[in-house]
């Protein structure tokens, strides 16, 4: 059986690559998992009968449950999500307190995108005066991110934002509100309404996870392969010193 010498070097490496590339294979399929479970939930949550406000409280995991809502939008307090894309347009998302009567919680409710494509004009939409009786679903976020929060010494509205905070809007609006966004169904009242679930599908954590086993399978193979190779170099090395000694 032929002897193998890969080296010091090479060795460390592998063992410094080797779990890293492992490691990140399997979080991968970690978050794969996730958001298939996270699109289960979505679907079977959207198919259930909507909840009331006043029930809210009542579960300690909300996302995707829908509610049923009766009340007004506060026209005066708007805020518009930036960095909204649609088939290639820039737009915002438009978000409201809605005032519901039957529990009379507040609510951010995102009433859907709207295109902005030009910067030097605000975004035009409108807000219903009369009562309106809706449906939305309770949007939470996958995972945190670092965004742009707003500031709490602005007190201009509408507020451009990145990312809603709801307790923080709340506090600066002197509210006790709900603490996420809720996203409308289709209504009189909505705008464009198709928001992607999950931001990466778990095809695509397949695909990454594909690619770092097969990054720790080709760290693998090279460092036999160098292991094997080292040794011949090392066998014909010595090979020709002899020869060259008896010459």
């Amino acid at each position: 059986m032929k002897p193998f010498r890969p080296g010091i070097a090479p060795t460390v490496m592998v063992l410094l690559l080797l779990p890293m590339l492992i490691s990140l294979g399997t979080w991968q399929l970690g978050r794969a998992d996730q958001k298939r479970e996270l699109l289960t939930s979505y679907t079977e949550r959207r198919a259930a009968e909507p909840i009331s406000s006043t029930q809210l409280q009542q579960f300690t995991d909300l996302a995707f449950r829908r509610v049923h809502l009766f009340g007004n939008f506060d026209a005066g307090h708007s805020v518009l999500l930036d960095n909204r894309t649609r088939d290639g347009q820039v737009g915002v998302e438009l978000l409201q307190p809605f005032h519901d009567q039957s529990s009379g919680l507040w609510l951010w409710v995102n009433r859907g995108w709207l295109p902005w494509p030009d910067r030097r004009m605000p975004p035009q939409f409108t807000t219903p005066i009369r009562p309106q009786s809706l449906e939305a679903w309770v949007y939470i976020a996958p995972g945190a991110t670092f965004q742009l929060h707003a500031d709490p010494s602005d007190t201009q509205w509408p507020k451009l934002l990145t990312v809603i905070d709801a307790g923080a809007l709340w506090a600066q609006l002197g509210r006790e509100g709900f603490p996420h966004e809720l996203r409308m169904a289709a209504g009189s009242a909505a705008y464009r309404l198709d928001w992607p679930v999950i931001a990466m599908g778990p095809e695509k954590h397949m695909g990454y996870a594909v690619q770092w086993f097969a990054l720790a399978l080709a760290l693998c193979g090279l460092y036999l392969y160098f292991g094997w190779n080292n040794n011949k170099k090392e066998k014909h090395h010595g090979s020709s010193h002899e020869s060259t000694q008896q010459v």
